[in-house]
């Protein structure tokens, strides 16, 4: 079993728990369910820089990122740096996060907050939505092609954004379909934690132009952006990079600054 696998099992388990303890309808009953929703596609597609910066304590493959941060001091950071959304792990097994994470920069900011997660019900959604994001990651690893189109257009009705993850030809061709708004491609590979930005650029022109194009893992270098952008890619997952620094928010702001030069 890969790490894939095991936190997919693990994810199964975890929501099923939440299901039987916690309603659906009290997140539907959240003050920030009705919330209207702030688009990342949107921006991403009117920004000539195109950052969405990742608030992540630990993965994986790195046991200890940054375990010291302030959420809501991040998320601030963030936002003064000039990016056009922040990504917030709310896995807690594998990533130290949690839907409160999620919470806190609601609270703190009000450019677009993703919520990054392993979703495989429409549960989850719902408490995305409650908690207050704006758009939730598919990621076509773990889902069939059925569970895409349910959970994506499901997300739509809840005026969601919708961003799927691939990582590979077979992954992207199963999944294109109108209730997404942006493809992301991850430069690492799940299973095996390897880490190519040629993943991004192979699969660039299979990507129709109705999507925004995100690149995702492995950002460390303006370099790598510019080579990025030729491919039309208008989105830039960078969490480590800013995440392993003491102010993450400072080095967000100096990556953009360089970016815009």
């Amino acid at each position: 079993m890969n790490i894939l696998d095991k936190i997919v099992a693990d994810k199964k388990k975890e929501v099923a728990l939440k299901k039987s303890i916690i309603p659906a309808s009290q997140w539907e009953k959240s003050v920030l369910f009705g919330r209207d929703r702030n688009s990342l596609a949107e921006a991403l597609r009117k920004s000539e820089t195109g950052i969405i910066a990742e608030h992540k304590r630990k993965s994986p493959s790195k046991s200890t990122i940054n375990q010291n941060t302030n959420v809501g001091q991040v998320a601030q950071g963030y936002q003064k740096a000039g990016v056009c959304g922040i990504s917030v792990l709310t896995d807690i097994k594998y990533f130290g996060g949690s839907l409160e994470d999620l919470l806190l920069a609601r609270a703190s900011v009000d450019i677009p907050l993703l919520r990054k997660e392993f979703i495989i019900d429409e549960y989850q959604l719902l408490e995305a939505k409650g908690h207050g994001a704006d758009v939730i990651l598919l990621i076509a690893a773990i889902l069939t092609r059925t569970e895409i189109k349910k959970l994506s257009e499901f997300a739509q009705s809840l005026n969601l954004d919708v961003l799927l993850e691939v990582h590979n030809k077979e992954e992207l061709k199963k999944s294109i379909m109108p209730s997404l708004d942006m493809l992301g491609i991850n430069n690492r590979n799940l299973k095996t934690f390897d880490v190519s930005l040629d993943t991004s650029k192979e699969l660039s022109q299979l990507i129709p132009d109705d999507f925004v194009k995100v690149s995702e893992s492995g950002i460390s270098s303006i370099e790598a952006i510019k080579a990025l952008k030729q491919f039309g890619y208008k989105g830039f997952l960078i969490g480590e990079n800013f995440m392993k620094t003491e102010k993450p928010g400072q080095s967000a702001a100096e990556f953009i600054k360089s970016l815009e030069q």
